[in-house]
């Protein structure tokens, strides 16, 4: 241990600990911008290159960041003086100085980093003028805005792109003046191998980088009495939606999201948490034809549109392995147009389905051309849990008093099995509770599988399924999913199944939910309130749910059969590593 001061505070703290760790342990608060520690996943941007963290450091003549700096014994640190403060009000105002001052627009305003540090450190004027970087906005993609003018060189979204995501997507382009974060030779974003996760967006401090925002064309579609506008939400946005509205993280609030959309007018108000159990049906039943006939093993869930991608450029020789099932949105959406359509005797032409998800590849995924049905999208628009609650606040709807209200039928009924699909391990266990008894024939009266859960970022079970016992190896987060891929291609492990996402803590920490600047703490309390709503379930098997089961009596025939595949199942193409 060490003996040090920070302004008045004498502490002990270990070896190899920084100022910044330091001063956290004494509430002595030193403001940060390029800093960013996540924790669990092992990576932490260290480039200390905004230089907003700045202390006085005793018997040194330089000021010293904080977050890269480490403690040694004896050291004295001062990080309220003039001189420390003028040094980081200095960093600010150099950054601003050639920054757009287009913050009443910007799709970050009122939830920048930067400009919530110009308010902390009492900026009131740019004393540095001169020119500025001027580069094309790229929209190239169906998923994420990059705005290089608005890069600040932190490189947090570089940290995450290569370190936790493993996707190399993003580095420093050019030099001093001019530099900026972007893909190799500034190629366009849908020139390159970028998966459309999401947590390059969720970790950037200004609007540089940003999804592409849906919500005129939500409104658009709203007000057009032409159209039938039918709407789903993802199941792990109960348990985040109410952060942008104040409440804390992980509450539930299923009631109040049924009831908020109404509010806003579309026609029908639906769950995707059905699309999940029909994704088990489908999935389980997969599962268990390649058990049975000595199919390829180990099998890969494939909900997860970024993990997918991911799949496509980096393991293209592994593409007979996952699932061909769609994601549950999409399936939903397939649904919506034939089944649905056929019940309440509208064109599907005129039906609009809207997706509120978590996730900013579901953008992208949607348009994917091998899940459209001719010129019929099976999902017209995805928005995500930020643009949803933004619509909301539009209309001023008082979404924390809201009385909670019911899913509409017909494609409303879910069960337990489904929600959890919205955290890690999800998706896998949802399909063990009906792989199980379909496989044995026996009730599963324990339906929570306890080896399955956590919060490791890869973890292995073994579940008993009759006689047979089945490996399962879960994996969140694009790197431990390289990690589990490459273990299998050298024969390391063997599975009989196994569950990736791309995001951290899966799609409860998507890249479309409400930032958690890599709180972890945050993900933990949603990932408890999923497993909370799916006790709560009367029932917690995909295959109990009755008006999946009348689907298929009516309209699907039997799960994994020759109409299922034609409008749940897909394919995949190998892509070229960019």
């Amino acid at each position: 241990m060490l003996n040090i001061k920070i302004n008045e505070h004498e502490l002990q703290v270990e070896e190899g600990t920084t100022i910044l760790e330091a001063a956290k342990k004494v509430s002595v608060h030193i403001p940060t911008l390029c800093h960013l520690d996540l924790g669990k996943f092992g990576a932490v941007n260290e480039g200390a290159s905004c230089r907003v963290c700045m202390v006085e450091v005793e018997g040194r003549p330089n000021l010293m960041p904080a977050c890269s700096t480490k403690v040694y014994d004896g050291m004295k640190i001062k990080s309220d003086t003039l001189r420390a403060i003028m040094g980081r009000r200095m960093s600010v105002e150099l950054l601003l100085s050639n920054h757009p001052n287009d913050c009443f627009t910007c799709p970050k305003n009122l939830d920048c980093d930067l400009q919530s540090l110009a308010k902390e450190l009492g900026i009131r004027d740019i004393p540095w003028q001169g020119e500025k970087i001027d580069y094309e906005t790229d929209k190239s993609s169906d998923a994420i805005v990059k705005d290089p003018n608005k890069c600040i060189m932190c490189r947090r979204c570089e940290t995450m792109c290569n370190e936790v995501q493993t996707c190399n997507i993003l580095s420093g382009i050019d030099r001093g003046f001019d530099a900026f974060v972007g893909p190799a030779f500034n190629l366009p974003m849908k020139d390159t191998s970028c998966t459309y996760c999401g947590q390059c967006v969720a970790v950037c401090p200004t609007a540089a980088l940003t999804e592409l925002n849906h919500t005129d064309k939500v409104w658009r579609v709203l007000n057009d009495p032409k159209k039938h506008v039918i709407v789903q939400v993802a199941p792990a946005i109960r348990v985040a939606i109410g952060e942008m509205f104040d409440m804390e993280p992980g509450s539930l609030v299923t009631g109040k999201l049924a009831a908020s959309l109404r509010r806003l007018g579309f026609d029908g108000v639906y769950d995707t948490d059905f699309g999940a159990d029909l994704t088990i049906m489908e999935e389980a039943s997969e599962l268990a034809h390649r058990l049975q006939h000595d199919g390829t093993l180990p099998m890969l869930t494939s909900c997860c549109p970024a993990w997918v991608k991911f799949f496509e450029h980096q393991f293209p020789d592994l593409l007979d392995i996952p699932s061909t099932c769609k994601s549950p949105h999409i399936m939903f959406g397939a649904i919506a147009k034939t089944y649905y359509a056929q019940k309440i005797g509208i064109d599907p032409k005129d039906i609009v389905v809207v997706s509120v998800m978590p996730c900013v590849a579901k953008k992208a995924e949607a348009k994917r051309p091998e899940l459209t049905k001719g010129d019929n999208d099976n999902v017209d628009l995805v928005i995500t849990t930020r643009e949803y609650s933004q619509m909301l606040k539009e209309a001023g709807v008082d979404f924390k008093n809201l009385k909670d209200e019911e899913f509409d039928k017909l494609l409303g009924e879910s069960t337990g099995a489904s929600v959890i699909f919205g955290t890690t391990g999800g998706v896998i266990e949802a399909a063990t509770r009906t792989a199980y008894e379909w496989l044995t024939g026996e009730e599963l009266e324990n339906v929570e599988f306890e080896a399955l859960r956590g919060m490791d970022g890869i973890r292995e079970a073994e579940v008993q399924i009759g006689d047979k016992s089945l490996k399962i190896g879960i994996a969140h987060g694009l790197g431990n999913a390289r990690a589990m891929l490459e273990s299998i291609q050298k024969g390391e492990s063997k599975y009989d199944a196994i569950e990736i996402m791309a995001c951290p803590g899966g799609c409860i920490g998507g890249g479309g939910q409400p930032y958690h600047h890599g709180d972890m703490e945050i993900i933990k309390k949603r990932q408890k309130a999923i497993y909370s709503e799916d006790r709560n379930k009367k029932k917690r098997k995909s295959h109990e749910n009755q008006e999946v089961l009348k689907l298929y009596k009516e309209f699907l025939g039997e799960p994994y059969g020759e109409k299922a595949h034609e409008l749940l199942h897909t394919y995949y193409t190998p892509k070229e590593k960019i």
